[in-house]
């Protein structure tokens, strides 16, 4: 194994505490060629594609790289902004609002974001903050569910970026969220919001990224978090079952993936009389081509166009205050133990601590 070359080892140097905001990836650009660099990096991913290299790669490199990425580009195209992707603005935000809502409780951490695919990517993100002093790095995927494609996926990176060092840093892992109260009350509160100013449903869908079935036969535990969660914000929602259903998109290939699909879900409501669905994607922390292209856009037409008269699509959590301080929360339990306050900032929180203690016994 090669080592890359680090900087000689300074005898007192300060210790930092880092977090890594690990996000699934997007292109640099709504173009063709963009999109065929990035679909080359994410499938050829064996935790994405699980197929034998032989089979695959033919297939990859000679049929999918060749017509994909010109249609994906004109996805990308219809939901681009000014400043880029819409993944990239909202995960960027999301990472200088956690380390701004962590500095306000005095944690001294500093907080990067990474793509799994395409720029930032994982290793430039840890180099940096291994250059900026930091021994201890905690990796928060953006990822409520876990699964072995997205969640594992980025480990991996982690892993291989740790095998060329000389000294590593003590890591730690966040593997899930799915069921966090913080997380599940953002969620609740977003739809809440929605209801609001516009009124109740018929039917709220919880639309879920899909993934093929054997994953499930297979041990992955994502199928199972993701009706976990969708049954909590159904809960808090105060929806009986008939109201709330968990649906997967992104369906791709022939095999048979997770069911329901979302799309021939929404088809179906529409035929059977249903005429207003509401539709949620809380496997998506951020919005995304998934959620503004296929639902917002495509799942949109599909329901219309089958007879039904009203289709909301809920904007993920995005920037929302709520839910980050409940991802500040998830990061704070996950730091418990490494030093990330000062002398001053420790005494701090320890009297604040001490006076909730004393103010709960007098209660």
């Amino acid at each position: 194994m090669t080592m890359r070359p680090e900087p000689p080892y300074s005898h007192g140097q300060a210790a930092h505490t880092g977090i890594v905001w690990v996000n699934l990836g997007t292109p640099d650009a709504p173009t063709p060629s963009a999109l065929r660099r990035y679909l080359a990096q994410f499938l050829a991913d064996p935790r994405v594609v699980e197929l034998p290299r032989a089979l695959w790669w033919p297939i990859l490199h000679g049929i999918i790289l060749n017509v994909r990425p010109r249609r994906s580009a004109a996805k990308y195209a219809s939901i681009w902004t000014p400043e880029g992707s819409p993944l990239k603005v909202w995960t960027e935000r999301q990472a200088k609002l956690l380390q701004g809502l962590l500095g306000e409780r005095g944690h001294r951490v500093q907080v990067r974001w990474a793509m799994r695919y395409g720029q930032p990517s994982v290793g430039a993100a840890l180099d940096a903050l291994k250059a900026a002093g930091c021994t201890r790095i905690l990796v928060l995927p953006a990822y409520p569910q876990y699964c072995a494609a997205t969640t594992a996926s980025a480990f991996d990176e982690v892993y291989a970026w740790a095998g060329g060092l000389r000294w590593v840093p003590e890591l730690r892992f966040v593997n899930q969220y799915h069921d966090d109260a913080g997380y599940v009350a953002a969620l609740a509160a977003r739809v809440q919001a929605h209801w609001a100013e516009h009124g109740r449903p018929e039917r709220l869908v919880m639309s879920f990224h899909g993934m093929p079935a054997r994953t499930l036969q297979r041990g992955d535990p994502y199928h199972c978090q993701c009706h976990k969660t969708g049954r909590l914000l159904a809960e808090a929602l105060g929806l009986p079952p008939e109201q709330a259903l968990v649906t997967f998109q992104s369906r791709f290939g022939k095999a048979q993936w997770l069911q329901p699909y979302t799309e021939p879900t929404l088809v179906a409501l529409a035929r059977q009389g249903v005429r207003r669905v509401d539709v949620v994607c809380p496997g998506f922390t951020a919005d995304c081509i998934e959620t503004l292209e296929e639902i917002d856009q495509e799942a949109r037409a599909a329901f219309l166009g089958a007879g039904g008269q009203a289709f909301h699509y809920i904007p993920c959590l995005n920037d929302d205050i709520g839910w980050l301080r409940a991802l500040a929360d998830i990061a704070e339990r996950h730091l418990s133990g490494w030093p990330t306050r000062n002398a001053h900032d420790e005494a701090a929180a320890t009297a604040t601590r001490q006076r909730a203690l004393a103010l709960g016994a007098q209660q």
